[in-house]
């Protein structure tokens, strides 16, 4: 059985051993979307609502997972934090966040090379944690959840953020009807450790959850060309040499097996907002 990659140590290296392979998997996504809102928004939006209007700036805001900052620079611009710490085990994406936040000047922002089952903060030291994006990357997200809980101050909030098991199944079906990868619908979910149908679950072995939103992003890819710059990133697939990575020569392969075609997916991204049992209201 092979491993889901996203839980592989073997494949860390490959999927984010350098920035580029997520800038150009974020980018390609983007520029296909047609709805949703900007998820760090929505973030920015729950903790300020659960925080209260006029209550004191938050203090420590910790971004775990924050890989290349895209989140963490919106959560010190509009949060405008005390301190703000990003934790993520990629060096190559740390590197991207602190040059992407590093302009915020208003705010002390420091970016961490560390496990999030083992985060190098003191008990009770955050007001607010974010996980967007990254609880699926670990085989015992209940742990990370515990960690979340440890450093979590105990008027804290917590906001954890995933996708749908079944995101962009249409993706996999284009790659099995081209023929490059014939069991492409059959291999797990990149999401499965996490997801919409069991963060609320995870998420209550270690917390209260006081809110749960999910809300259908929709993609539209406008032809094959554009369809191989997201999918020659995607590691869920078993492609033939010289395709995983080369969207020049997925989309020739593309062409070669289907019609030229645009291809329209969707993901259910959920958003829970948590806090300590008992917290405050």
């Amino acid at each position: 059985m092979i491993t889901n990659p996203f839980l592989d140590p073997g494949r860390q290296h490959d999927l984010y051993g350098r920035a580029a392979r997520l800038t150009r998997r974020t980018g390609a996504l983007l520029r296909a979307k047609t709805s949703g809102r900007p998820v760090p928004e929505v973030i920015v939006r729950s903790l300020t609502e659960h925080h209260g209007e006029g209550a004191p700036p938050l203090g420590l805001v910790v971004d775990i997972g924050c890989g290349r900052g895209t989140t963490t620079r919106v959560l010190a611009e509009q949060l405008r934090p005390t301190s703000l710490v990003g934790v993520d085990l990629a060096p190559a994406l740390l590197a991207d966040a602190r040059d992407r936040v590093g302009r915020q000047r208003e705010v002390r922002a420091e970016f961490v090379q560390a496990d999030f089952h083992q985060l190098p903060l003191a008990d009770g030291s955050a007001g607010a944690v974010v996980a967007a994006f990254c609880l699926y990357h670990s085989p015992q997200p209940e742990r990370a959840l515990a960690e979340i809980a440890r450093v979590l101050a105990g008027d804290g909030l917590a906001v954890l953020v995933t996708k749908s098991l079944n995101s962009y199944r249409e993706m996999d079906a284009l790659i099995a009807a081209a023929g490059l990868d014939p069991r492409a619908e059959q291999h797990e979910s990149l999401y499965a450790a996490a997801h919409s149908g069991n963060l609320v679950g995870l998420t209550g072995t270690s917390l209260e959850v006081i809110k749960t939103e999910h809300e259908e992003h929709r993609f539209t890819f406008g032809g094959l060309d554009h369809a191989a710059e997201y999918l020659a990133t995607n590691p869920k697939y078993h492609l033939s040499p010289g395709l995983y990575g080369n969207p020049s020569a997925l989309a020739e392969a593309l062409h070669e097996a289907l019609p030229e075609q645009p291809i329209t997916t969707s993901s259910v991204i959920t958003y829970v907002v948590a806090r300590h049992r008992g917290g405050q209201p």
